[in-house]
């Protein structure tokens, strides 16, 4: 569905105020009508003037709008014209930056193959090619190469495209893949016969997009999505030849807390269900030779125990949290899998975060995390020897890559630091050798490594906290306070923003920006307790600890207060709407994607895809503690009369993550309280959701837009 901006009716006009002047200090914003709806839970009574603003998805979905959905339409289209107004100016500083950024990346790029069953798999672009090739060839001299999927032909003429996975069956004949054309990850699954290139009849819809095979070459498992909510809580099991109303319900999360789906283990011997929520794992398995057998729990879910299932020999190996907050590594009998019976392989330590293993023949790789930095490690099954991957950058990014070969000495690996662009590694775990397979070339004959430098920093936060920070810039960016400094975080759900090269990145430090990334509790940087200290009722450490980075950025005299920029999406978008609240003077301009800012509202709301699995995120407001501390940082229900920065709002109208009618209220509010002149724009994007557009170049126009609203903020031109 593709909505286009439509010159506005008289109806519209009444709502909306859009002069058309060419001076952009003349140009009034959009005025959103206010409709108050008052919101009263636990005696305390909440006005949101915009809650209009929300359509349904059979509202957005219906071929004909009705009068809520068109007033919504004419808002968000009048929003992006005075976008496109108020950036005119912009517009060759755009093209230049679009062209710059998409000109380093290789046209005909091929990923690094790899090996599986008796076949080389990889993917590759042609020249010009938004999508990919999806290819292999059979491990024989002189092999053909087969194209799997043809993304360009595939993708063609659609205004959103995306592939999700592709899965091979046992015998290698056959393929699973999915296709989502609305952008809520929601996938229809295809069945191709590899042998003749046919599609079979068998169409499966509303899918996670991930398929698993059972051993028979015939049987298939995969993972169905609540239609409302979006929630994973379905495994279903289908015979390749029978329609989608045949197939059987293998497993139903009736927790709706939890999610669930469904892998083989890498010794291809096991099939499993896991079930998830943000403090709580459940696994049972079933031997993938028997696909209509009977599935046995590993062990039942507990309460604040996550764990993790890998499978070796006649063992089960398990990462574990059980008293054990940076996790242990355990291990069981495939015939005993109650929890005693468990035994000790890898001890908890207080100070390395064990993020997760891969098991090779003769080899365990342990992914840990010490001081905030990657380590992998390598321990041999036999005489249990071990050593570590030496990496030099001060910060970096190291992590396993594919390695679906249970019996070679080679592992692969992956690397990239904020001068290093990312590098795939064969590593022989015997003789400690490693082979760089490929590093992503930049096609810019000027780009050198040694022409940036990285640092990494820690900055004490308020509480004593120490909080690193990475951070890259140009060699000669003066260090003076004068240089603009982009800030950016993200902070929640555990998730580590690790230092990484970034192509793209090169257009603001070649004009003489400094790029930091502020490793903020929220994620897990420095272990789980830096998860746990910000997230429920330490949230607000996740915010200060920003600010404190950003302060001490211009103590330092990395910039200075007229030239600090934040960056941060998703729930990074929530980090963005605190700080401006918090601390509106510091920033000189905030860049908020598909910000979650309407935290309260969307958390009593469980039919709002997501909520009910983060109660452990954000803490469920239907508690009257949690309610107040919500509401004492939630973006959207602090505005309030005072300055407010430069401000750029991002995202899309299908987001199924954030819906699109939190940036538009919220921006809206803003607008209607911020005492200030300086810039409030929202770029709405009508096609996408939350990942932005599809396509390898087309995505990159937002970041030119974004770039563009950077360097016009330092009268940089070009």
């Amino acid at each position: 569905m593709t909505i286009k901006h439509p010159i506005l009716t008289l109806l519209a006009a009444a709502l909306l105020t859009n002069c058309t002047t060419s001076n952009p200090n003349m140009i009034t914003p959009p005025d959103a009508k206010k409709i108050p709806k008052k919101m009263t839970v636990h005696g305390d009574t909440r006005t949101d003037n915009y809650f209009w603003m929300r359509l349904t998805d059979e509202q957005k979905e219906a071929e004909k709008p009705d009068g809520q959905t068109q007033d919504v339409l004419d808002y968000l289209n009048a929003e992006n014209d005075y976008l496109k107004k108020m950036l005119k100016h912009t517009e060759a500083l755009q093209q230049n930056l679009f062209d710059e950024i998409t000109g380093r990346i290789k046209q005909d790029d091929e990923s690094v193959p790899y090996k599986k069953r008796g076949y080389t798999y990889y993917s590759r672009f042609e020249k010009g090619e938004d999508y990919p090739l999806y290819c292999r060839k059979k491990n024989t001299s002189k092999a053909q190469e087969e194209i799997l999927l043809n993304g360009p032909e595939m993708g063609d003429g659609k205004s959103y495209f995306s592939i999700g996975t592709y899965s091979i069956s046992t015998n290698n004949s056959l393929m699973a893949y999915s296709v989502d054309l609305v952008s809520r990850r929601e996938y229809t699954l295809y069945i191709k016969d590899l042998a003749t290139g046919e599609l079979l009849k068998d169409e499966i819809k509303n899918t996670t997009g991930g398929a698993t095979w059972a051993n028979d070459n015939k049987t298939l498992f995969y993972t169905k999505k609540d239609p409302v909510t979006l929630r994973s809580y379905q495994i279903y099991k289908h015979v390749l030849g029978t329609d989608q109303s045949e197939d059987v319900l293998v497993f139903e999360e009736k927790d709706a807390t939890f999610g669930c789906g469904i892998y083989k283990t890498k010794s291809e011997k096991y099939l499993m269900i896991g079930s998830w929520q943000t403090l709580s794992t459940e696994y049972r398995f079933l031997d993938a030779d028997t696909p209509n057998g009977t599935w046995k729990v590993i062990l039942p879910r507990e309460k604040n125990h996550e764990y993790a299932v890998s499978h070796f020999g006649t063992d089960f190996y398990i990462t574990s949290n059980e008293n054990a907050k940076n996790f242990k590594l355990m291990k069981t009998d495939v015939t005993n899998t109650a929890k005693s019976n468990w035994k000790e392989v890898i001890p908890h330590r207080s100070d390395v975060l064990l993020e997760g293993i891969d098991i090779f023949k003769n080899h365990m790789v342990v992914s840990e995390r010490e001081n905030g930095l990657n380590n992998l490690r390598i321990i041999k099954w036999g005489d249990q020897s071990e050593h570590f991957i030496q990496f030099d950058d001060p910060a970096y990014t190291a992590y396993t890559s594919t390695n679906p070969e249970f019996d070679t000495e080679i592992l692969r690996f992956g690397y990239t630091s904020l001068t290093t662009p990312n590098s795939v590694y064969d590593y022989n775990m015997n003789t400690k050798e490693k082979e760089l397979l490929k590093r992503s070339e930049v096609m810019d004959p000027s780009f050198k490594p040694k022409n940036y430098l990285s640092e990494r920093i820690f900055v004490t936060a308020r509480d004593g906290a120490k909080v690193p920070v990475s951070i890259v810039y140009r060699k000669g960016t003066k260090r003076d306070g004068s240089a603009p400094l982009l800030l950016y975080g993200y902070g929640s759900y555990g998730s580590t923003i690790d230092p990484y090269f970034s192509s793209v990145r090169l257009s603001l430090l070649d004009r003489g920006f400094i790029f930091a990334i502020a490793h903020i509790r929220g994620g897990q940087t420095m272990g789980r307790d830096w998860y746990e200290d910000g997230k429920l009722l330490k949230k607000k450490n996740t915010f200060y600890d920003f600010i404190d980075c950003g302060q001490s950025l211009i103590d330092k005299n990395y910039t200075s207060k007229g030239h600090l920029y934040a960056q941060g999406g998703s729930a990074g978008g929530l980090l963005m709407g605190a700080i401006m609240n918090m601390k509106p003077d510091l920033w000189h301009g905030v860049i908020a994607g598909v910000p979650f800012v309407d935290v309260i509202s969307t958390m009593l709301d469980e039919s709002i895809p997501l909520t009910t699995g983060e109660f452990d995120e954000w803490g469920n407001p239907k508690d009257k503690a949690y309610y107040d501390y919500m509401k004492s940082y939630s973006p959207y229900d602090n505005v309030a009369a005072k300055k407010y920065p430069n401000v750029l709002i991002t995202t899309g109208y299908w987001d199924s993550q954030v819906q699109y009618w939190e940036p538009a209220k919220w921006i809206a509010k803003l607008r209607d309280f911020k005492t200030d002149d300086n810039l409030l724009l929202m770029d709405c994007n009508m096609d996408v959701g939350h990942g932005g557009a599809s396509g390898r170049f087309e995505r990159f126009k937002e970041v030119a837009l974004e770039y563009a609203f950077l360097l016009d903020l330092e009268g940089i031109t070009e």
